[in-house]
């Protein structure tokens, strides 16, 4: 073997064996990953490698290479897994803390088209009318026929107030729109709205699983239950996820003590695990109802069949995303990580989230609001007297925006009908 197929072999050796930095260790099959298996298959990169960097028409990088077989390697296990080069896990820790610049787009790959999970609130990609299901086939005039996620975030990313156009296929609509926007710097707050919506009902919309998402959650029932709170509608809708923690821990605040939340499953047993709540951060029992629409994926799927399962409270909207895995971050040594699929989610029921989704228990269409013209009329709403309205404040324009969402009005509805209910 010549010292070059050598180096290639050895390079080759070390990233196999980084699978096993940081305490993780793959999970043993014998007859699959028998050691001369595993050595065959090396023995294969590092020809492949080897024949590359002698044959290939201009130099190669060697970590461009070594890079390159990494993303090829992940994207073929899952739509989900990937391998991050060290700027793309910067960004992901950044972008768990709740900043990082952007349009504000939750996307997969599936059937390995990209995908649309969900606009995040407040963003440009909401305020350009981006749908969840929607499929990027295009980015800037460039398809994405066969791109990987890193190169679609890449792309999507970048400075504030440069411009950006996405070409999409709605299957709604059976056509292709051109969707042009400009980025922003995305900075997401956990809990987007809390406020007593009517009467002593209380509606919090929560749009992303972060760090400090369970914190944020207390912070906003503390002042509703001061305020007078005696029922709440939780709202998941277009929440695209995060954080397996933050699920639990938003999970506890409404279920009583030793109720299952949440299992995963893995192919070793050894990494099986079933999470309860303590019922140390329980909140009183007052009625509960969770919003969720075809957006809600991942962290807010968990949350939502905790409390169906558990018959905490009502599920009603739309059937979820259906997006059941963990995805487990594993550091590299050259800071560089992998975010690999390492289990999948089971409802306190048992049923699998992946492709599934949580179906509600009360099914509610979401009402295409934005085609339908205002009446000529509305120009009146700026006028008061022939002189420029008063501008309203925000909570006022917040009860004003619930008025028109058809999913939010029959939870109200509902919640009317459940205290009425529990006083007969």
């Amino acid at each position: 073997m010549s010292k070059l197929k050598i180096a290639f072999f050895v390079v080759a050796i070390m990233l196999i064996a980084s699978f096993s930095m940081g305490g993780y260790e793959a999970p043993k099959d014998p007859k699959l990953n028998s050691k001369e298996d595993l050595y065959n298959q090396v023995e294969l990169f590092s020809d492949a490698i080897s024949v590359i960097r002698s044959e290939y028409v201009d130099e190669v990088d060697s970590k461009k290479a070594i890079y390159g077989a990494l993303r090829g390697m992940l994207s073929s296990l899952d739509d989900y897994s990937q391998f991050m080069d060290i700027d793309e896990y910067k960004e992901l820790t950044s972008e768990a803390k709740g900043e990082y610049g952007g349009i504000g787009v939750e996307i997969t790959l599936k059937d390995g088209i990209l995908t649309v999970i969900t606009p995040m609130a407040g963003t440009p990609a909401e305020a350009a009318g981006i749908k969840p299901g929607d499929k990027i086939v295009r980015i800037n005039g460039k398809t994405t026929e066969n791109i990987t996620l890193n190169d679609s975030v890449k792309i999507m990313r970048g400075d504030p107030g440069s411009q950006i156009t996405l070409t999409i296929w709605r299957d709604k609509d059976e056509k292709i729109l051109d969707i042009p926007m400009k980025r922003a710097k995305i900075k997401i707050d956990s809990i987007k709205d809390a406020y007593l919506i009517e009467g002593k009902t209380g509606y919090i919309r929560l749009v992303e699983f972060q760090e400090h998402c369970a914190r944020d959650l207390e912070t906003a029932l503390k002042k509703l239950e001061k305020e007078g709170m005696d029922s709440l509608i939780l709202d998941l809708r277009n929440n695209p996820g995060g954080l397996l923690e933050s699920a639990i821990d938003v999970s506890e605040k409404f279920l009583p003590m030793d109720k299952i939340i949440v299992s995963t499953k893995s192919r070793s047993p050894s990494q099986n695990a079933v999470y309860k709540s303590s019922g140390i951060l329980t909140h009183r029992e007052y009625p509960l109802v969770v919003l969720v629409n075809e957006g809600s994926a991942s962290a807010s799927e968990i949350v939502a069949a905790a409390i169906q399962d558990n018959k905490r409270g009502v599920v009603l909207g739309a059937k979820t995303f259906g997006k059941g895995f963990v995805q487990t971050v594993i550091p590299l040594k050259d800071n560089s990580a992998l975010r690999l699929t390492t289990a999948a989610y089971l409802t306190p029921s048992g049923k699998s989230i992946s492709k599934q989704g949580v179906m509600p228990d009360v099914v509610v269409e979401q009402e295409d609001l934005k085609n339908k013209k205002k009446p000529s009329s509305d120009i009146f709403e700026k006028l008061e007297n022939g002189k420029p309205a008063k501008k309203r404040d925000a909570l006022t324009e917040l009860k004003k925006s619930a008025e028109k969402d058809n999913q939010l009005q029959r939870a109200i509805d509902l919640m009317k009908a459940i205290k009425v209910y529990k006083k007969l």
